[in-house]
């Protein structure tokens, strides 16, 4: 093997292989193809949301907006491999499109035009809805030297090259295709059996001639572009923070570009006109094909369904433990209860809160809000407590990216409704996912909701998290010191259980790393299991390193950025494995063998710079024998997974494991997951 020069992946390729990862689901012949088309979609929602805020930051840096400790030089070495490398990918995602997605859905009796020649039975149909339901809400603008015209990001525009058949002068055009009034794909009437839609785009395409009489059309191809969408605080006063954000969330919309998308049929010459009147930079240039935006694709209807691209998944389990004790704190007081969403139902949250809003013996509520789903039953529930005079406390992060307006609506929602809101601590974001329930008796226990993923019913749908209902005193003392921090009543506190970044965190993960070390020196076993959705600090990476020297075997299951190198000599007791499936992979898992004594945590917190230095998070024991059974099961199927999981290695490829797993059954980590949820003893 040739030798690797560098000992970290760049935080931005690995994250790129990892949606290129992504975008492999697409092509997977085995899923039904409304899956297939619902990972196109997201696919495309990464790369939008990446180019906002990973290659804004990269420019802001080089145009010294914000501070980075990396030299111009590296980061447009960086910018340069991220653009040659989304423009391959851009390449596959068309070819998947194309040759695979639309053929898949023309067996499925749906037809997507793909091009602006309507059959003759939708002529009629095409030109009447044009004229009825698009051309009132168009806008063309001609493109002008010296007159530049304010393009919105996240929105898509023609630009139209056409030649007035009187004197044959060329003008551009610039038309944005209506964003709100009119469905991206239009359906058409049913022809014999089949299902018909067309892009909103090229409805607009073969109605040119009646926007521009006159003229003769020669050339029209879409366009878009991406801006900064991240939120620097140069300065935070807890005063008005509040005002600070919606200010900056508004600025939002007129960012510094960070991509010019545009159709690779495009002649190069037109380009040229367009690059000129728009101050559009070379390095600015992302190939795109005849359609953008196809995040898009996740509204594509979806005939003989009653929504569109929606993945094919079963409902949510009940838990048959909490449903027969019928009272949660009943079945709580009795033992911890660990919940898989969303193998599970989020219902249960919904009880647990519930029914301390409406117990006379509840005191107070506090619990800390990252991202909430609009309408939130979680946030509801919250009122009710408030009004029924139990003292409620949330906590509320508002720069969540892209929650910072749904946020600020419900934390003015609850103020109003008499709940007691703390918002965002300067220079830090509060990420820990807890709640705690205090009684008014007291030696009564108490109650406490420690999670990996978000108090978000809508997320807790499609991304595996795990969550841990208890009553353990000493842990739930823990938590409500974390809300001590977070109302500013003490800077140094103490934890029994918890671990909580920032404070013990990274000592206790460093001391137990060491203990594996210390074990293999004994002659003993030295085993870790780690899973969470990014690696990227680098001192935590060492530590890693200096384990897999000393023999530590350690697996790695990272969904996301991994910027730890494989198979090298440092790290060849490492091995890193990627898993992509129907549901998101969200919880974090660590788990450290000590002897046959394994300790295993649960986490809000990746091994990310910020998470562990810039955030609030906070990882809990796993306490019950049962439970830590039962979580290191599902770690082990992760592992054994060879039909969606592949292996990282020392080129950031993924390896699928089914490539390697000669002579072994499939086995399919999440559907696996959820027959041993299901087939469980109920009684237990």
């Amino acid at each position: 093997m040739e030798k690797i020069n560098y000992r970290y992946f760049k935080r931005d390729v690995s994250w790129l292989s990892f949606n290129y990862r992504v975008l492999l689901e697409a092509a997977d012949e085995s899923l039904p193809v409304y899956d297939r088309v619902r990972f196109l979609s997201i696919y495309s929602s990464n790369v939008e949301e990446f180019y906002e805020i990973r290659v804004a930051e990269h420019r802001g840096a080089i145009m010294k907006k914000n501070f980075t400790a990396e030299s111009v030089e590296v980061i447009e070495e960086t910018l340069e491999e991220i653009t040659t490398e989304v423009n391959r990918q851009q390449q596959i995602f068309y070819r998947i499109f194309n040759e695979g997605i639309l053929p898949a859905l023309r067996r499925e009796q749906v037809y997507l035009y793909q091009d602006a020649v309507p059959k003759p039975f939708h002529e009629e149909f095409v030109r009447n809805y044009f004229n009825e339901e698009v051309f009132p809400f168009l806008s063309p603008v001609t493109i002008q030297a010296g007159i530049r015209t304010f393009i919105r990001d996240r929105r898509l525009y023609l630009v139209v090259r056409m030649r007035k058949k009187t004197t044959g002068e060329p003008y551009y055009v610039l038309i944005k295709i209506p964003h709100a009034k009119t469905p991206r794909f239009v359906p058409l009437p049913s022809h014999e059996g089949v299902h018909y839609y067309m892009f909103i785009d090229d409805v607009i395409r073969i109605n040119l001639p009646q926007i521009f009489p006159g003229y003769e059309i020669n050339g029209c191809y879409g366009i878009k572009i991406s801006r900064d969408a991240d939120i620097y605080l140069e300065e935070e006063n807890p005063e008005n923070i509040l005002q600070t954000i919606r200010r900056k969330v508004e600025k939002r919309k007129i960012g510094a570009l960070s991509r010019f998308m545009y159709d690779c049929a495009m002649p190069d010459d037109f380009l040229a006109v367009i690059c000129r009147a728009f101050g559009i930079a070379e390095e600015d240039l992302v190939m795109g094909g005849r359609y953008m935006n196809l995040q898009d694709l996740s509204k594509l209807p979806h005939p003989g369904s009653d929504g569109t691209a929606t993945p094919s998944v079963p409902p949510p389990m009940r838990v048959p433990y909490l449903d027969r004790m019928e009272s949660v704190f009943r079945a709580v007081e009795q033992r911890d209860v660990l919940l898989h969403f969303p193998y599970q139902s989020f219902d249960y949250l919904i009880r647990f809160l519930m029914e301390a809003a409406f117990d006379p013996d509840v005191d107070a509520i506090k619990i800390t809000q990252y991202r909430v789903a609009e309408n939130s039953a979680v946030i509801n529930t919250l009122i009710s407590a408030a009004q029924n005079g139990i003292k409620v406390t949330v906590f509320v992060e508002l720069k969540a990216r892209f929650d910072e307006e749904n946020n600020m609506a419900t934390a003015e929602r609850m103020e109003r409704a008499g709940i007691k809101i703390i918002y965002s601590i300067p220079g830090l974001k509060v990420h820990a996912k807890v709640a705690v329930i205090l009684r008014k008796t007291p030696g009564k226990a108490g109650f406490a909701y420690l999670s990996t993923g978000n108090f978000n019913e809508k997320t807790a749908k499609i991304y595996s998290d795990m969550a841990l209902l208890t009553c353990h005193q000493a842990m739930i003392a823990d938590i409500d010191r974390v809300f001590s921090v977070l109302e500013g009543k003490t800077s140094a506190p103490g934890f029994q259980h918890l671990l909580v970044a920032r404070f013990n965190m990274v000592p206790e993960l460093t001391r137990m790393i060491q203990r594996e070390v210390d074990h293999v020196k004994a002659g003993r076993k030295g085993r870790i299991i780690l899973k969470m959705n990014g690696l990227h600090d680098e001192r935590m990476i060492d530590e890693l390193y200096r384990a897999s020297e000393n023999g530590v075997e350690t697996d790695l299951i990272v969904r996301g950025i991994c910027c730890l190198v494989p198979n090298q000599p440092y790290s060849r007791h490492i091995r890193i494995t990627r898993m992509v499936d129907m549901f998101l992979e969200h919880a974090r898992v660590w788990y450290f063998h000590n002897d046959g004594a394994g300790e295993v945590y649960l986490t809000s917190a990746d091994w990310m710079n910020r998470n562990l230095n810039r955030r609030i998070e906070t990882a809990f024991p796993i306490l019950d024998a049962g439970l830590k059974q039962e979580i290191l099961h599902i770690l082990h199927l992760q592992l054994q997974d060879n039909v969606k999981a592949c292996f990282i290695d020392e080129r950031l490829r993924n390896v699928f494991k089914r490539d390697t797993a000669a002579g072994q059954p499939p086995l399919r980590a999440q559907q696996a997951i959820y027959e041993y949820l299901r087939d469980r003893d109920p009684e237990e």
